[in-house]
């Protein structure tokens, strides 16, 4: 059953974020600088507005120190500490594993890689050409970073260079999948990229955005972009897309959208998570038989990575929030599993997944 968590905000929630342990605390912030920390039973641990009039865009706790948390304010990254960490307002926030990188990315489409602790910058990120919406560390590859944006492209960057290894233009992909179902004079909305995950793994992301889908991608050998695929997971901008580590296995997935709908996705049976060895086998073996040469199947491997892949099976848990979906904030509660919910609204909404 739902809960509310109220009297926390006077304006709209745009983030959450959980800290690490069994005891961990969440914090909260929204438009107009305020952030407020929450126990895991909901009662207001602390609220506090930030001076000026920008919004708390992004909340994160430090995986080092639990107690530690950091909040984007306007071109500011963690209170008190890092002034002008952005070039513009900065969007998203993300620590590595360790705590010792913060990931900044902001408006003007760069990400900076702030050193922890000190807040130096060691990295800026340009290759962006709109707003740099979302950014997450691999799990297992400290110097491997995923950034998505509204110029509707997800990269994946090696700390090393200031280039991407690889990047994918959604709305190339978009038009793609289309093209194949023949679905001419439909609606199309481009697909913004608003929200970028790493499943536990390091090897799956998910990407949500503005057309609907949530965006799935298999990274290989060489940090080389494997394959990709796409879930229809909402009839409207897909706003969140987070992957859930406390489930049964690291590809359970979260999502929320614009049409006010939260969704839980199993994506362990999809092609992309799980393609079918045996039948890449075969085709391969089919391959030399025709006598294909070797550049020939090189290309159509660059091919077979751009070719979606589509998951038919819907959610395993879908809730009709109501509203609009700011953020979504995996969290176990108390030992509850749960997802936290942030919209519109001055409230918070906690869902129990206790019954998957």
């Amino acid at each position: 059953m739902a809960r509310q968590w109220s009297e926390g905000h006077s304006s709209s929630i745009l983030c959450v974020g959980a800290s690490v342990g069994p005891e961990g605390l969440l914090a909260s912030g929204s438009e107009g600088g305020e952030v407020t920390v929450w126990s895991q039973e909901g009662t207001i641990l602390g609220r506090l507005t930030l001076p000026g009039e920008e919004d708390s865009t992004s909340v994160v706790f430090s995986p080092a120190v639990p107690g530690q948390l950091y909040v984007s304010h306007g071109d500011t990254g963690p209170v008190e500490e890092f002034q002008g960490a952005g070039e513009e307002e900065i969007n998203a926030l993300a620590l590595n594993e360790t705590g010792s990188a913060l990931a900044v990315a902001d408006d003007s489409g760069a990400v900076r890689v702030l050193e922890l602790p000190g807040g130096k910058v060691c990295r800026t990120l340009r290759r962006h050409t709109n707003i740099c919406s979302s950014v997450a560390f691999r799990p297992h590859r400290p110097n491997n970073l995923v950034s998505a944006g509204l110029d509707m492209q997800v990269m994946l960057w090696g700390l090393q260079k200031t280039r991407p290894l690889w990047t994918l233009n959604l709305q190339d992909v978009a038009e793609e999948e289309d093209d194949h179902q023949q679905r001419p004079g439909q609606l199309f909305n481009p697909p913004l990229a608003h929200c970028v995950s790493v499943a536990s793994c390091g090897n799956v992301l998910a990407c949500a955005a503005e057309d609907g889908r949530v965006h799935v991608m298999r990274i290989g050998s060489g940090s080389k972009l494997e394959q990709q695929g796409a879930v229809k997971a909402h009839s409207q901008g897909a706003s969140q897309a987070h992957f859930v580590s406390f489930l049964s296995h690291p590809y359970w997935l979260v999502t929320g959208g614009n049409d006010g709908q939260v969704a839980l996705w199993d994506l362990g049976t999809h092609p992309v998570v799980a393609p079918e060895g045996k039948a890449k086998t075969k085709a391969t073996a089919a391959q030399r038989r025709k006598g294909k040469s070797k550049t020939k199947r090189k290309e159509q491997s660059r091919d077979k990575a751009k070719t979606p892949s589509k998951d038919k099976s819907g959610p395993k848990l879908s809730i009709s929030h109501g509203d609009k979906v700011n953020w979504l904030c995996p969290a176990v509660l108390k030992g509850e599993q749960c997802v936290v919910v942030a919209d519109q609204s001055c409230s918070l909404t906690v869902y129990p997944l206790s019954h998957l």
